[in-house]
């Protein structure tokens, strides 16, 4: 994709103009990046719901018929389900289980397992397997085809 960046003088005269065929997803997020729109999923901390950027999320997951958001750090509630989950969640997230989401920007590297399946090792030293249904469209996403 080509890119021009011109010069103006005024913070009022700034704008951003893009020519597509088609809006993808990662148009869409590059959309929602320049309009400062950061996405966000609400979650249960204690016993308020404060709203978690997406870009902070590592993998969500679903036990007991609960789903739980996890960052680097931290565990969240949240009341939403997996499949309602997936039509929010934007192209980074990928579903990698029956019972998770994962996102792929937050994947330092993966490695083949038993059984056809991967394990996945997150930026922040969790390990997450991906079920063998899954493991194609991740290596596709991931560029490892």
């Amino acid at each position: 994709m080509k890119v021009d960046i011109k010069k103006v003088f005024s913070k009022s005269d700034e704008r951003a103009e893009i020519h597509v065929v088609t809006v993808t997803e990662e148009i869409q997020s590059a959309v929602d990046l320049l309009e400062n729109n950061r996405r966000s999923i609400p979650v249960i901390n204690t016993e308020e719901t404060v709203m978690c950027p997406l870009d902070k999320v590592y993998y969500i997951e679903s036990v007991d018929k609960r789903t739980f958001v996890y960052t680097k750090n931290k565990c969240f509630e949240t009341r939403y389900r997996l499949y309602e989950l997936e039509g929010l969640l934007s192209y980074e997230f990928f579903r990698c289980s029956k019972s998770m989401i994962i996102n792929v920007k937050k994947i330092a590297s993966v490695k083949a397992e038993f059984n056809a399946r991967l394990r996945a090792f997150l930026l922040n030293g969790e390990e997450v397997i991906i079920s063998r249904n899954y493991v194609k469209d991740l290596k596709g996403k991931l560029g490892l085809m």
